[in-house]
Order: C-alpha cells, then structure tokens, then sequence
C-alpha cells in the first residue's frame, strides 16, 4: 500500500482492492437517475460474473465530486461516470486511479473494457514499483560511503559480517537497520563493510521513514 500510494490517497493493485470498480450517476431529475442506475445495474450484473468487485453508489445525499474524491482517498482502481448526456451517446466516463487518466469509452463494450484494465493496471503497478525500486537501490563498499549517503534515502545493498553486534553498532550509529537478506542462487561473498571480516553476501540497509 504504501509503495503504490500518493498525495491524493491510497492507490490500491486491483487484486487487493475490496472495491475494484464504482459507478457514479451524475444527474439532475429522478428520471435521469433511474435510467442511468438501470444501465450501471446491468452492466455491474456482467463484472460481478466475471468476478469482479463492483459498486453502484447513488446515494443521494453526496454530490459527485464528493464521491469522485472519496473513492480517489480509498484508491478504487477504476471510477466510472454517467450523465444524460453519456446515456443518450451511449458513452460512460472511465477514470484509472494509478494514472489519473481519463477517458469516453463505449457503453457496449465497458465490461470487456474494464475486465482487461484492471489487468492493465494491476500490471502497470508492478512494473513502476520494481522501476522505483530499481532506481533507488544502491551498492555501496564502505562503511564510510554508507554514513554519506544513507540520508539521501533509499536502499542500500552492503555486505555484513552477520553478527548482531555489527548490525546494532550501525542502527545506533546512522538509524538504519536491515531490512532483507535478499534471496539469491549465485550470492557474491565479499568483506563487511564494517568489519573487514567475511561477508557470503550483500543485505539490504534502509532507514524508516
């Protein structure tokens, strides 16, 4: 959650979100109201068979861009929208919360649509978090290098002798602990970056936030 999260809110992968889709009648009249929850029912009926979770909001007390923020906060992966004028074109308004974008898309084929973006998405989510992370990996060789550059943020892969003595002498003396013995077939041994001694491999470093 907090990899894929921003200042807006949570952005939720598709497979954890308790919601995955809403749809938001935007209206003025009763009538408009329940020609558009009827379309919106249907179409939900169709993503709930394909297992989807779906959610039809027409609480009347909210205004639609209270719930377009709402569900922006709790990180719904897919928003739809619907007002006279889409119904009579035949059209719904799709909007991605990973990507802000937006976008008309065809009424007919909105289930096919957004069976495949959530895929897209969850995908999409997947690849930006191993790019951020990727990004923000460093190796370092010295303990020196490491006090430098440990504040600049990030993860850091050093080699550790494996004793709690080490790992406590660097927790006091830079905030950073070890945050994962990375899983490896081929691990390069090399000498702490503390101690000199032997190291069979590079840990993580980082520090809470």
């Amino acid at each position: 959650v907090m990899t894929h999260s921003d200042d807006e809110g949570l952005v939720l992968p598709p497979k954890l979100a308790p919601i995955q889709v809403v749809a938001v009648p935007i209206y003025k009249t009763e009538e408009e109201f329940q020609r558009i929850e009827e379309k919106f029912m249907a179409l939900g009926k169709e993503l709930k068979a394909k297992g989807i979770r779906f959610k039809f909001d027409g609480d009347d007390n909210k205004r639609p861009g209270w719930k377009f923020n709402e569900y922006e906060v709790k990180g719904v992966p897919i928003r739809l929208a619907m007002g006279p004028r889409d119904l009579e074109n035949g059209l719904v308004e799709l909007a991605r919360r990973d990507t802000k974008e937006k976008s008309s898309i065809s009424f007919e084929s909105a289930s096919a649509t957004v069976e495949q973006l959530l895929l897209d998405i969850q995908s999409n989510l997947l690849e930006r978090s191993k790019l951020h992370r990727a990004h923000n990996t460093f190796e370092v060789d010295t303990y020196e290098e490491f006090k430098q550059r440990i504040d600049e943020g990030g993860f850091f892969l050093a080699h550790w002798d494996g004793t709690e003595a080490t790992e406590e002498l660097v927790k006091n003396e830079t905030k950073a602990t070890i945050r994962c013995i990375p899983f490896t077939e081929h691990p390069v041994p090399g000498k702490c970056m503390v101690t000199g001694q032997p190291s069979a491999q590079r840990v993580i470093f980082a520090k809470a936030y």
